[in-house]
């Protein structure tokens, strides 16, 4: 099996064959599981390997998303220099500083982002720090359930409601100094909990996604008729929507395979998170680019997600949104308490 160092050796060989020539090109790193994933550990095959390239500017550039590289998924996306340049706003990122927390940096030509790591490393666990980056993950909730407009199609609304919801997972992840994960985010939160005698506040957070009630059998369901969503999305895609990449043939490991796995290990509840992430990208694409025939095949099944998850129509966003917002002081209370009783943290 492929294993983590395997797949460190590709993503810095893809690094110095292509991304090294792009313009602007100031170095990569590692994002995600992978970061502080050992060398000998086996690399999943529901899992893909997250290469961030550096580039001049203030502005990212188009993501080039997820491919196979020397037989290693890769998902290759852009961060400006500006959102980088010093360890102050590294730190006090909440999705990023985790990337700058390892000295194995894929490639610096510079020695800048050494400097900028050796810094965030030394702060990571200070208080100040995780609060800011607490702070700033509740502030991507707000920016989500704000952007909810009648203007935009359904499928762009909910997925701003779900989002939102979902982040909520990633500030109390962060305030844990764990990894604000994506596709396993409920997981991840709930060990987070119980890790902290908390497991009461677990349910709420599901609540809030719609899924709690959910049984094995009808998540099952739901991922049945998204595999076929998922496959005839595929097949027609032609919009260069920011998540194309992600419902593709190559990547049908990781939405598909590695929702069943999540099943099938008895967390289907957990699940649903990246169930309906993916339905909703279907949607989208689907919208932009299937026949009429087409769409119509698959908007039942959708349509049969979004009763389970309470959205019966347009009002019930708005009504999901104001839930979320109403929950955002509790969340804030139990943020509070995580930051207080971990002992990871650095009060200096």
């Amino acid at each position: 099996m492929m294993t983590a160092a395997d797949a460190r050796n590709a993503a810095r060989q893809w690094v110095t064959d292509e991304a090294a020539e792009l313009p602007g090109y100031r170095g990569a790193l590692h994002h995600g599981s992978i970061v502080s994933l050992p060398d000998s550990a086996p690399l999943q095959p529901t899992s893909d390997v997250d290469i961030v390239v550096v580039i001049d500017g203030s502005e990212p550039g188009a993501k080039v998303g997820k491919f196979v590289y020397r037989n290693v998924l890769l998902d290759v996306s852009f961060l400006p220099w500006d959102q980088c340049q010093t360890p102050e706003v590294v730190l006090g990122t909440s999705h990023l500083a985790g990337s700058f927390i390892s000295p194995d940096i894929v490639s610096d030509p510079t020695g800048d982002l050494a400097q900028i790591q050796a810094v965030v490393s030394s702060g990571f666990a200070k208080r100040e720090w995780v609060i800011r980056r607490c702070e700033h993950a509740m502030g991507k909730i707000r920016a989500n359930l704000e952007s909810i407009d009648d203007a935009h199609p359904f499928h762009d609304q909910l997925m701003a409601w779900l989002f939102g919801a979902g982040v909520t997972t990633h500030v109390l992840l962060v305030a844990g100094l764990r990894n604000p994960t994506v596709r396993k985010r409920y997981v991840a939160v709930r060990e987070l909990l119980e890790d902290y005698g908390q497991t009461s506040f677990y349910e709420p957070l599901l609540d809030l996604l719609g899924c709690a009630h959910m049984t094995p059998a009808r998540v099952e369901y739901h991922l049945t008729t998204l595999a076929a969503a998922f496959d005839a999305s595929a097949e027609v895609v032609r919009t260069p929507l920011p998540f194309s990449s992600d419902i593709t043939d190559i990547a049908r490991a990781i939405a598909i395979d590695g929702s069943q796995e999540l099943i099938d290990q008895g967390d289907h509840r957990e699940a649903m998170f990246w169930i309906a992430a993916t339905s909703l990208r279907c949607q989208a694409i689907l919208h932009h680019d299937a026949p009429p025939d087409v769409r119509a095949r698959h908007e039942h099944g959708h349509r049969e997600l979004l009763d389970d998850l309470g959205i019966a129509s347009a009002s019930d966003v708005y009504r999901r949104r104001d839930e979320v917002e109403a929950f955002l002081p509790r969340l804030w209370d139990m943020t509070e308490s995580i930051i207080v009783n971990n002992p990871g943290l650095d009060a200096h």
